[in-house]
């Protein structure tokens, strides 16, 4: 190859590992394999759980914020199950112990729902809107971005909220966690940290077995 070839494919490389946040600053198109490596993930998170939430994020357009949280409903809720993933920096921001809802569950989040009053939990890609004080105190609008999925987040009031039933204390006197109305619950004493860290358009991925990032299903996240 050429140099004037080589200098063309660079180029091409570069333009196609780049997005567009939707406030029209650059974001990059983050690759999973070498990110879980250098993020030393391994034994933390299950790598086919990143690789699909990576997957999505590079396919969601109106993301302000290179933060990917991973929910991970495959493991109890006596495990830290929520991790904050700064993916540009390459820095695990957060690990939590995070509720699943009251009728998904009780150890483990088995049964999932779209519905509204079901008490349970949707899985799938959200994005983060504004935070808000209410009944919860200091909580985190979601818009889920799956239809059929999660699309009645809104609607359902599935938030991030602190809550006393999310600390870990609680697996001590009942072997789980507490459980929620179907949002998602932290401890309280990370509630803001947590809360501050994704507002504003970052993306987070709610996984269990149950579901897969079907082709169908990615190509549904070009929002």
């Amino acid at each position: 190859m050429d140099l004037r070839k080589k200098s063309i494919a660079l180029i091409m490389g570069l333009f196609l590992s780049v997005a567009v946040f939707a406030n029209g600053t650059a974001c990059t198109q983050f690759h999973a394999k070498e990110l879980y490596n250098e993020m030393k993930l391994n034994g933390l998170i299950r790598y086919d759980v990143f690789v699909q939430g990576v997957e999505g994020f590079n396919k969601i357009d109106k993301k302000e914020k290179n933060i990917l949280t991973i929910v991970d409903f495959s493991r109890p809720s006596t495990e830290e199950r929520m991790y904050v993933l700064d993916l540009e920096n390459k820095e695990i921001l957060f690990k939590s112990y995070v509720s699943h809802g009251k009728n998904t569950g009780d150890l483990y989040a088995e049964n999932f729902s779209n519905v509204a009053e079901s008490n349970k939990s949707s899985l799938g890609f959200y994005m983060t809107e504004a935070p808000y004080k209410g009944s919860n105190g200091y909580s985190l609008r979601l818009a889920g971005l799956e239809k059929g999925i999660n699309d009645n987040a809104m609607k359902r009031n599935i938030v991030v909220h602190g809550a006393d039933y999310a600390n870990p204390e609680m697996i001590k006197t009942s072997g789980r966690l507490g459980r929620s109305f179907g949002c998602f619950a932290v401890p309280v004493d990370m509630n803001h940290e947590i809360i501050d860290a994704i507002k504003g358009r970052s993306i987070i991925y709610v996984y269990a077995d149950k579901l897969k990032l079907t082709k169908e299903r990615y190509v549904s996240l070009n929002l």
